[in-house]
């Protein structure tokens, strides 16, 4: 069978957690096998990596494990974080670490073998480069999806449904866009690939600058200080300070599941209110205990009058210019009325990521989609006579809440999706295509 004409039900578009997620649900749904529906992965990148540029050895999560790929859908189910660590032999030393927090590290080697068991399913190293229309008679009920492989040829696949979840893009800030290809300049997303390129000798007297407020900021500004003991670090930011991020019980139900129905039933002009009012659950905060290790390693300079590390808040950044010294940032002591500049060898912009990355990949069947937002079932709106469903994951925060972009609901979405490819378009049994 030639894969150029090789039909599926479902295309998974990227294989990160949401879409990793997604191949637990199906695998373990009997209507799935029942049909014998068809469905694979596309994922760029050679191999399964969640979020590799901050894997940084300290680090550690911010839900509780509990929150993975199927707990909270199917506590039996063998995809869990505990059958994890009890495959690994690892379950009664966790157990007597007493934290439901692992390590980032563990959890990517969770997510990893997770992955694993899906192989067969997915086809690494082949970017989707377009997704059209295959319209018959004014009608529309498959997607034809092109990819690019790593040696430059491309492969085309026939899908009756999609399954977009490409995870976010570097949000790169306007000042520093002209300078996205400059060495110099590295997004927090590929700050372990790149950092030590740039700063290759350890006990150089470099000067980094790392951008934000957030936890991955706060994160690198630690990791450069233990990586480089003679450099000079300086933490940019607007706010005038540090802020914890708020996990206590009551706010934390927001993160629920069901406080999606809550969110999604809302009146526009209410849910963007209430999504307002929890942004500083999730956006430019910080882990408490981190605030204080950042803080304590400040007060330490006081006492060595060994001063190397700066905290530069209530800074706006007016100006960046790439020079042979440098990258020097004009900027505005927004408190005391005082302008400076600063030149530094490295900049990290821990700045975020935009969610919006898949319009990009959708342009060829954009003429297709209606008007209106995404269903809660997190099924895009289509016109008339275009049949195939396309599902959002992760990009559906202005209508489904905070938890969107989040691990933290991943394993009840993922049942959801699959109610609803079962429920609607899916075909009820699937045809082989010469």
């Amino acid at each position: 069978m030639s894969i150029e004409t090789l039909e599926y039900d479902v295309i998974g578009l990227g294989f990160g957690p949401a879409n990793l997620a997604i191949a637990v649900a199906l695998d373990e749904d009997a209507r799935v096998r029942e049909r014998g529906l068809r469905y694979c992965f596309l994922e760029k990148k050679a191999d399964f990596e969640w979020h590799g540029g901050m894997l940084l050895e300290d680090s550690r999560m911010q839900i509780s494990f509990l929150k993975d790929l199927a707990t909270l859908r199917n506590p039996a189910s063998r995809f869990t974080f505990l059958n994890y660590l009890h495959q690994k032999r690892r379950l009664e030393p966790f157990i007597n670490i007493g934290t439901f927090t692992p390590s980032r590290l563990e959890y990517n080697d969770y997510l990893a073998w997770a992955a694993g068991h899906f192989a067969e399913r997915v086809h690494y190293g082949e970017e989707v480069i377009a997704v059209e229309a295959q319209e018959e008679r004014g009608e529309v009920q498959r997607l034809k999806v092109t990819t690019r492989q790593a040696d430059g040829r491309t492969r085309t696949r026939l899908a009756r449904n999609l399954v977009v979840s490409i995870g976010g893009q570097p949000s790169i800030p306007e000042a520093f866009a002209p300078l996205r290809n400059d060495p110099r300049v590295i997004h927090s997303s590929a700050y372990l690939a790149r950092i030590e390129t740039l700063c290759a000798e350890r006990e150089a007297p470099y000067r980094l600058a790392v951008i934000g407020a957030g936890q991955s900021a706060a994160e690198i500004f630690t990791d450069l200080g233990g990586r480089y003991p003679n450099a000079e670090l300086s933490l940019i930011m607007r706010s005038p300070a540090l802020r914890p991020a708020d996990d206590s019980p009551f706010i934390n139900e927001i993160f629920d599941p069901g406080y999606t129905d809550l969110i999604y039933q809302q009146p526009e002009a209410m849910r963007q209110q209430l999504i307002r009012s929890f942004s500083h659950t999730n956006y430019s905060v910080v882990n408490l205990d981190l605030i204080e290790r950042v803080y304590q390693d400040l007060y330490l300079q006081r006492v060595t009058g060994k001063v190397r590390q700066h905290l530069l808040a209530n800074r706006q950044i007016q100006e960046v210019r790439a020079g042979v010294e440098g990258i020097a940032l004009n900027l505005l002591d927004r408190q005391h009325h005082a302008r400076e500049v600063r030149e530094f060898d490295g900049v990290i912009l821990a700045t975020g990521y935009r969610r919006d990355g898949y319009k990009r990949l959708l342009e060829g069947v954009a003429g297709y989609l209606g008007e209106g937002e995404v269903a809660r079932s997190y099924r895009l709106p289509s016109r008339e006579g275009f049949h195939p469903g396309i599902f959002l994951q992760g990009c559906c925060e202005a209508s489904h809440g905070l938890s969107d972009t989040l691990l933290s609901v991943l394993s009840v979405r993922s049942q959801e999706v699959v109610d609803a490819l079962i429920d609607g378009r899916l075909r009820p049994q699937a045809v082989a295509c010469a």
